[in-house]
C-alpha cells in the first residue's frame, strides 16, 4: 500500500493540511494554482466581496468547466476508464 504524505495547501487566505499520494502532489499543486489565480481574477473583477464569495465563485467556475484538459487528474481517470472498456470489448470479441 502506498504511503500518504502530508502537504500544506493554501486556498484563498486559508491553509489546510491534507494527505495525498506522492504521485498526486504535482496535480494538486497545479490545481491550487489555477484556483488561487482565479480567486485573484475574481477579486479584481468584483471588488467588495469577502473571501468566501470569491471561493464560491471559483468553485462554480471550476465545477462547470467542460474541458477535461483543465483537470489532468480527470483526464487520466477518463483515459484509464476508456482503456478498460476497450480491453473488455476486445476480450468479448
Amino acid at each position: 500500500m502506498a504511503e500518504l504524505i502530508p502537504i500544506n495547501i493554501v486556498i484563498g487566505d486559508r491553509t489546510y493540511r491534507i494527505k495525498t499520494l506522492p504521485k498526486d502532489e504535482e496535480v494538486i499543486r497545479h490545481t491550487l494554482k489555477i484556483i488561487n489565480d482565479k480567486i485573484i481574477e475574481f477579486k479584481t473583477q468584483y471588488s467588495g466581496k469577502d473571501m468566501q464569495d470569491y471561493v464560491a465563485m471559483v468553485l462554480i467556475w471550476y465545477a462547470t468547466q467542460t474541458s477535461a484538459d483543465s483537470n489532468p487528474a480527470l483526464e487520466k481517470e477518463l483515459a484509464d476508464a476508456l482503456l478498460k472498456m476497450e480491453f473488455a470489448i476486445d476480450k468479448a470479441l
